[in-house]
């Protein structure tokens, strides 16, 4: 049988890292394959340290969509890439995560009778006021291969109705990219030296999501706890473009830079940032991949979130929503500096790219 043409698409940092490991599958496979960046961030020139850590190619095509409202950005990206699928004419468009590169590129997709391959399919915060929730679920019902990390994310798309023959437990491409890249982001990085950081003595945090970033009052309740935080604890904090602006926005940047233990970096390639994971006594995110990193890493979680769609992460024990409030991250904080590590990650052994591309090529 003749192995298809598959257009892999990816817009974001941490697509990038659940990618990579598919990509080298299909190398090593011999599958063809284009890869497409939307650019829905940043220009490649910020992205090219992800490319070059995880030793990936440069995209054959760069969109370039830059930032903007959803409604602009996920437009933008409908436009474009489905200029480059009628030009490539792919097989299969296999797209990973909750991103509007993600729905954009599946519906494009599908509209022009290309089959659609979703990753991390089936994963459910239950809250529809996070845009992300939306682009999954759509996402989810437009695909003719769905990927489902756990038991659980599979359950929920059985409930919305989606076809048992279509969906795959695979695991999730994050264990493959760890299992890779940990040791060589031990040995190469520098950053605990260039920091200043003795052993595992520091908290790193990571802020981005817009349910935080939009509202002013939740913000500052979450910078208070950080603050508070510091008269204990060294907390590293690479700061996303976007948070920093809004921090300029609501001017809580200078009080941020005067706390004594807070130091705050600009955003750092995948190598640094898995080896300050990796060395972490505690990890403060509002992100679903680092609660899922974390997971994987033995490093406790709390989640500056009132819900979660990596649920798996709770029920282990991995992991704590802190809300949003001071008193309950400083209470969420306490239960996860005592807690044991022994928690066993349920998101696969590592072979989830392998079983992805032997799906989709059928061999």
């Amino acid at each position: 049988m003749k192995k298809p043409v598959i257009a892999v698409v990816l817009g974001t940092r941490p697509e990038i890292i659940k990618v990579s490991p598919i990509l080298s599958e299909l190398k090593r496979q011999r599958t063809k394959y284009v890869l497409i960046h939307t650019g829905q961030h940043y220009s490649l020139v910020m992205d090219r340290i992800f490319f070059t850590d995880l030793h990936m190619q440069e995209p054959d095509f760069l969109l370039g969509v830059g930032s903007g409202t959803h409604g602009e950005q996920t437009g933008k990206i409908l436009m474009r890439i489905e200029k480059v699928l009628i030009k490539i004419k792919p097989n299969i468009v296999l797209v990973e995560g909750d991103t509007n590169s993600v729905l954009a590129a599946a519906l494009a997709a599908t509209k022009l009778r290309i089959q659609v391959g979703h990753i991390e399919a089936g994963l459910r915060s239950f809250y529809r006021e996070m845009p992300e929730e939306i682009n999954r679920i759509l996402t989810d019902h437009i695909s003719d291969y769905l990927f489902a990390p756990t038991h659980i994310s599979k359950e929920n798309l059985l409930n919305e109705g989606i076809d048992a023959r279509k969906i795959y437990i695979t695991g999730n491409t994050i264990v493959d990219a760890i299992i890779r890249n940990r040791r060589r982001a031990q040995r190469k990085s520098k950053i605990l030296t260039k920091v200043a950081i003795a052993g595992d003595h520091f908290m790193l945090l990571t802020l981005r999501r817009a349910e935080n970033l939009e509202n002013k009052q939740r913000l500052k309740e979450i910078l208070s706890a950080v603050i508070e935080l510091c008269k204990e604890y060294l907390i590293i904090f690479p700061v996303h473009p976007r948070t920093k602006n809004r921090l300029k926005d609501f001017k809580l940047l200078k009080n941020l830079k005067s706390t004594k233990k807070l130091r705050l970096l600009e955003p750092l390639g995948y190598l640094d940032f898995l080896k300050l994971q990796s060395n972490a006594q505690l990890i403060l995110t509002d992100s679903g991949g680092i609660q899922e990193e974390s997971c994987i890493l033995n490093i406790p979680c709390v989640t500056l979130r009132d819900n979660t769609e990596r649920p798996e992460t709770i029920a282990i024990g991995s992991n704590i929503l802190g809300g949003c409030k001071r008193q309950t991250i400083m209470h969420a904080v306490k239960i996860m500096l005592k807690k044991r590590r022994k928690w066993k990650q349920p998101f696969g052994n590592g072979t989830s790219a392998e079983k992805i591309v032997a799906i989709l090529t059928k061999t």
